[in-house]
Formats: structure tokens, C-alpha cells, sequence
């Protein structure tokens, strides 16, 4: 479940079978007067829009039963609730959900459709919310990809670590240390500082440096750790791998954004 706001109106998005539906009740709150689902439903142009939608994305939809509601929509008597609309057409496009998050969500292409009955402003709105979310989404989506893949190669970084610097009679500690000296070769070649030094330059945050670290400096590090592991296994030096991996980490950061570059050692 996600939410937006709109116009100081909170609205629910939920996630079904990778589809977006979003409450369409919450949007109700944002139009003046005593208004239901139901008063929208039974209007004639309503009922068009869904029986076309539902007929280009939804092959089990009941077009005979639907033709007969639609016959009889726009009449005075007529009147037709989500739930029966439903599980008379077998329609997609609406569902009535119950509980916590409970009220009629509809497809995000029908959702935008009924915020226009609201008022076009107010769909232009509900659009553009909807928009940032699953851009935010998305950034988030990708942000943890790279993290992941980040350490995954971690792994194969520490792997070369134990298997090249780290002799097979040494304490758990002396291990440990000799783990963190090698991030740190990491750290310093991408941000210019220790693990260490970023504590103590950020003491209000919580976590390490590598959780604030952007989308491409993700991907830079992620790239850095593999080239030390071959670098390790070569028997380079530190100090000279340290000095290969800043230019590395320069030479993809101006790839990466594109900004003419940023010296990463003083």
C-alpha cells in the first residue's frame, strides 16, 4: 500500500497482480457535497469508458451481461453497486475491498477517468502525484538493486582478501582488521575518507557511509570492488592499488555523470 496527497486529500494505491489500483472512495473526499461510487457508476458515459476498457485488457469479461446494464444506465432507476457490477461482468477495472484499507479501488487508467468527474484540475493533480510516486518508486527500486549487487561483490572482495592477505594463523580480530583496511582502500579512493573519518564528520547519521551513497557511486564502488579483488590476486601493493582504484573511481564517476569530473583524493 502506498498513498498520495492530493489537494490535502489522502489517497490509498494498492498493488494487484502488478497493476496499480487506486481508491477511488478516498478521492470522493475531495469532491463538495454527498456523493457515492455509485452515482458515477450509473452514469451512461461511465459505463461506455468501462465496457471498452474492460473489453481491450480483460478477455473473461461477460460483454452480453454488461450490454444489458448499459442499456439500462442513465435511466432515473437505475442504479448498480461495484460489487455486483463486478460479479455480474467478471470486470476487472473495479474492486470492492473490505477491512483496514477497505472502499472501492479502480485501475489506475479508470481511477484518472473518475477524477476527472471530480474536476479536471483535480485530476490533473491526482496524475501528477501518482506520476512522482512511481518515480520514487522506481529510484528506489534501483537504489537497492545497486545495493545488492554491491554486496554481492563484496563478497567476492573479501573472498581475495582472506585468500591473499590474511595468513592462516591470525586471531579473529587481526582478521577483521584487515578486512575493514581493505574497504576503507574503497572508501578512500571513492569518498576521500575512512569509514572512521565519515563517523565522526557525521555523527547525527545512522549507518555507514556506503547508505548514503548515491545510485552511481553504488555502481562505481560495486565495479571497484571487483578490479581490487583481480588487483589482490595480482599482488599489487596497497598503496599502489589504492592510487589505481581513486583514478578508476574518477575516471567512471565523470562517465557516470557527466559533469566533468570531481577529484575524489586531496
Amino acid at each position: 500500500m502506498a498513498r498520495i496527497i492530493v489537494q490535502d486529500t489522502e489517497i490509498t494505491v494498492s498493488n494487484v497482480n502488478g497493476e496499480d489500483y487506486i481508491c477511488i472512495t478516498d478521492m470522493l473526499k475531495a469532491k463538495d457535497g454527498d456523493f457515492f461510487v455509485t452515482d458515477w457508476l450509473r452514469n451512461r458515459n461511465t459505463m461506455e469508458f468501462l465496457g471498452v476498457w474492460e473489453r481491450i485488457y480483460n478477455p473473461n469479461f461477460n460483454y452480453g451481461e454488461f450490454a444489458t446494464i448499459r442499456n439500462q444506465s442513465g435511466l432515473n432507476s437505475f442504479k448498480i453497486s461495484v460489487k455486483e457490477f463486478v460479479a455480474r461482468t467478471g470486470a476487472i477495472s473495479l474492486q470492492a475491498k473490505a477491512g483496514r484499507y477497505g472502499g472501492t479501488y479502480a485501475h489506475k487508467d479508470i481511477a484518472f477517468e473518475f477524477a476527472m468527474w471530480i474536476s479536471p484540475e483535480f485530476k490533473v493533480y491526482v496524475v501528477r502525484e501518482f506520476q512522482r510516486l512511481k518515480a520514487d518508486e522506481q529510484k528506489q527500486l534501483t537504489w537497492s538493486a545497486k545495493r545488492e549487487l554491491s554486496k554481492i561483490n563484496y563478497r567476492i572482495h573479501t573472498d581475495a582478501i582472506k585468500s591473499h592477505l590474511i595468513p592462516e594463523e591470525v586471531t579473529r580480530e587481526q582478521a577483521a582488521m584487515k578486512y575493514a583496511e581493505e574497504a576503507d582502500v574503497l572508501n578512500v579512493a571513492m569518498f576521500g575518507m575512512t569509514a572512521k573519518q565519515w563517523r565522526e564528520t557525521n555523527p547525527e547519521l545512522k549507518g555507514n557511509i556506503r547508505d548514503y551513497a548515491t545510485i552511481n557511486e553504488l555502481i562505481c564502488l560495486s565495479n571497484m570492488e571487483n578490479i581490487n579483488a583481480v588487483l589482490i590476486n595480482d599482488g599489487m601493493p596497497q598503496g599502489e592499488r589504492l592510487v589505481k582504484l581513486n583514478q578508476i573511481a574518477i575516471q567512471q564517476m565523470q562517465v557516470l555523470e557527466d559533469n566533468g569530473g570531481r577529484k575524489l583524493l586531496k
